[in-house]
């Protein structure tokens, strides 16, 4: 296969984790015979300094005329000026909403091998395996926001509408039928008109074409309390944009380090972009210390969800498993052990990748 990827390094330590998501892609096309190409494209901070914007068109083209897209991270304190005309966080929202992609995709998986560096205990964070799906182009992101003309009052408009609950919604529900058939919706809606409409074409979907499918709503607040003492009850969580930021962002921690997390964001068609859930953690970014795992991971997700390459993403998967079953570490999973860098780390996933079979 040919494939064509764009590579949205960004800001912080953007660019040095997808340097190394980059060799493991480059690793597995040549052991599965298949032809990848990289084309760099700027976005977020970087763009504002040498472009002015946070998304220029040429990134937004060359993302189009991807197979898929790969991005790093976005932000930092150079450009955190309020009242700066364009944020590096404004280039992830428009390409999102460019492109179609409605839906994030976050698998919050716990590693046996990395238990001891979560700070939750063994007991409670062994074995789970969910996946939640969080709509991406709706919600208080993309309402828009109005300030009074003395600039005294300040508000940002939570939107939604039928449609995209409906989508995301059958999405997450058609995922849960090939798991254990279990979705739970998250909303607020004893206070919120947003949710109270999310609740009622959650339940009408859900009834009307997914009865097969145990169900169940609960409240954002006690969510956020279930994660941290019974993660295991969730297979699959759906939920609007703002709630399933927060959450997911909770739930990272259940393996130990935001470093291990990968996320896709989807459309009905045309390229995923994937990228790890982290930021761009400006305080590390240039030391070599950043995990790439993640980020690896994410170019797993897209070998799968945009190219059709399981086998080969299942081959990365396992190479991770073994760099970790080999005690292999960067600093934020170490739990007090010795430690790898940044490249370090991603040779020792290519080197797996030898010692793995699809």
């Amino acid at each position: 296969m040919e494939a064509r990827f764009a590579l949205l390094p960004g800001d912080g330590i953007g660019p040095e984790v997808i340097s190394e998501a980059r060799r493991v892609l480059e690793a597995v096309a040549d052991v599965a015979g298949h032809r990848f190409s990289f084309t760099e494209y700027a976005i977020g901070g970087c763009a504002i300094d040498d472009h002015g914007v946070a998304l220029p068109e040429a990134t937004l083209e060359g993302a189009r005329s991807a197979d898929a897209i790969l991005l790093g991270a976005v932000g930092g304190p150079r450009w955190s000026d309020p009242l700066a005309s364009s944020r590096p966080e404004d280039g992830l929202l428009a390409i999102r909403s460019e492109l179609g992609l409605f839906a994030n995709v976050r698998p919050v998986r716990t590693q046996p091998q990395l238990a001891d560096a979560a700070p939750r205990k063994r007991e409670i964070i062994e074995d789970v395996d969910s996946l939640f799906f969080r709509e991406l182009t709706g919600g208080i992101y993309f309402g828009g926001s109005t300030t009074t003309s003395e600039g005294a009052t300040v508000a940002d408009h939570m939107r939604s509408s039928v449609h995209e609950i409906e989508r995301i919604v059958r999405l997450a529900a058609e995922a849960a039928r090939h798991r254990r058939g279990e979705l739970t919706s998250v909303d607020k809606a004893n206070v919120l008109a947003v949710s109270r409409l999310w609740r009622s074409v959650a339940d009408r979907v859900m009834s009307e074409e997914f009865p097969d499918v145990e169900f169940e709503t609960v409240l954002v607040d006690a969510m956020a309390m279930h994660l941290l003492s019974r993660p295991r009850d969730f297979d699959v969580v759906v939920t609007g944009n703002l709630f399933g930021d927060i959450l997911t962002d909770e739930a990272s921690m259940l393996p130990g380090s935001m470093g291990m997390l990968a996320s896709a964001s989807l459309g009905a068609s045309g390229p995923g972009l994937f990228e790890p859930i982290h930021g761009s953690a400006p305080d590390i970014a240039g030391t070599g210390t950043a995990n790439p795992l993640a980020m690896i991971l994410a170019a797993a997700m897209a070998l799968e969800h945009s190219l059709g390459l399981t086998d080969e993403s299942i081959r990365i998967h396992r190479a991770v498993d073994v760099v970790l079953d080999a005690g292999i570490r960067t600093p934020d999973i170490a739990a007090g052990g010795p430690v790898v860098s940044t490249v370090e780390m991603g040779t020792a996933v290519v080197e797996a990748l030898d010692r793995t079979t699809s």
